[in-house]
């Protein structure tokens, strides 16, 4: 496409293309968080993901966990990776690593119980190697870029009647963009579908994909049915209301609208891989944390984040831009919202128009401004549990 836009990207040797050249560490279970944290505090330019998780699992939590770690990993923002087990645990080192090294980047591993001096001598030795990797990594310089290499995921949370009116169409008209580019978008928060899957149904590839949306809601529909909770024509959450939104359907309803209006490609499960181009839903909660980290695992190389009531998470790997169209939540919150669409709100902008100065900014963001969410240092990981630990 002619003068199509571009980013600053590295290209990994699966030909994933990241936006940022993190060096992670990554701990296998909660039993080593504490020593993968401090061995990242340790080494300039390393991220810490601590999993609250991985033993104690049955299946199909352990899957997810397992699939979402490994994701984490693999995403392209990510150019080399420690993996700190404790030994006994569900969810091995070895198995994460080597699953993480078919893609070809550089990856390590410790395991705290086959360390001689336990969990002191575990830290110096994992210092000896992530500085030896970012080392490395760090000294790699980003290469221009299609636009059409972006994976980008959208979310809503703090929502409020300013969200459904202005912000997430906003979004929406980005994703459209980004899509007619050649780049994908990961629409999420099954939940925050109820009462709109109909709409998504009809925007469907095909009726396998369409079935499958129909699927995926009302398997959540059932299960909150199971704890005699009643989600149909029920209130959202208290800042939901706070902010002007009635009931779970009128929130969907301004919700899928970032994902803009596009064919829909497929259906995914939590953090499982995106693979293709254009507009897939991902089966999440949506609890925010956990619908961006799946997202993210998914391949998600940056995030949009509408917030009406003023949210301030991020990710541990990927910028999360975000974006409100409450002018007083703008005000409050200037130190953390990335973007203001309340013009759309006081008629000062079109959709279109705020939608082109937002796609402006991701592209900024691709080739490295930071958003307020990593300056400030936000990286909340929590991965999506569906069953209780035994």
């Amino acid at each position: 496409m002619a003068n199509a836009p571009t980013v600053m990207g590295y290209v990994r040797p699966d030909g994933r293309v990241g936006i940022r050249n993190h060096v992670l560490v990554m701990s296998t279970v909660i039993c080593s968080s504490v020593v993968t944290r401090r061995i990242a505090e340790q080494v300039n330019g390393a991220v810490a993901i601590e999993n609250p998780f991985g033993c104690g699992q049955l299946e199909p939590d352990l899957q997810v966990t397992k699939r979402t770690l490994v994701g984490m990993a693999k995403n392209p923002n990510v150019g080399a990776v420690l993996v700190v087990g404790l030994g006994c645990e569900q969810i091995q080192a070895d198995e994460v690593a080597d699953e993480i090294a078919k893609t070809g980047k550089p990856v390590e591993r410790i395991v705290i119980q086959d360390v001689n001096g336990g969990t002191p001598a575990a830290i110096e030795r994992g210092v000896t190697l992530l500085r030896r990797m970012a080392e490395e990594t760090l000294a790699q310089r980003p290469t221009e870029v299609d636009a059409s290499s972006l994976v980008m995921g959208v979310e809503c949370g703090g929502s409020d009647a300013t969200s459904g009116l202005a912000s997430n169409p906003v979004v929406g008209y980005v994703s459209d963009k980004l899509i007619d580019l050649g780049g994908t978008v990961i629409l999420s928060e099954t939940p925050e579908m109820i009462g709109a899957e109909e709409i998504l149904a009809k925007r469907a590839v095909s009726k396998e994909v369409a079935d499958r949306i129909y699927e995926i809601v009302g398997k959540w529909v059932r299960l909150a049915a199971s704890y005699n909770v009643d989600l149909v024509g029920t209130q959202p959450a208290p800042g939901n209301i706070a902010g002007g939104i009635s009931t779970i359907e009128e929130k969907s309803l301004g919700a899928i609208i970032k994902g803009g209006s596009r064919t829909i490609q497929g259906v995914l499960d939590y953090a499982e891989e995106v693979k293709g181009k254009g507009l897939f839903i991902m089966d999440t909660p949506g609890y925010d944390i956990m619908s961006v980290v799946g997202m993210v695992a998914g391949g998600a190389t940056l995030v949009i984040f509408t917030t009406g009531r003023g949210t301030p998470t991020g990710n541990p790997i990927a910028p999360v831009i975000k974006v409100t169209a409450n002018p007083y939540t703008y005000n409050k919150m200037k130190e953390n919202i990335d973007f203001d669409a309340s013009t759309v709100v006081r008629g000062v902008e079109t959709v279109e128009q705020a939608g082109e100065r937002l796609f402006n900014l991701m592209l900024e963001v691709a080739r490295g401004r930071q958003t307020k969410a990593e300056l400030l240092g936000f990286r909340e990981f929590v991965i999506h549990k569906i069953i209780p630990s035994f």
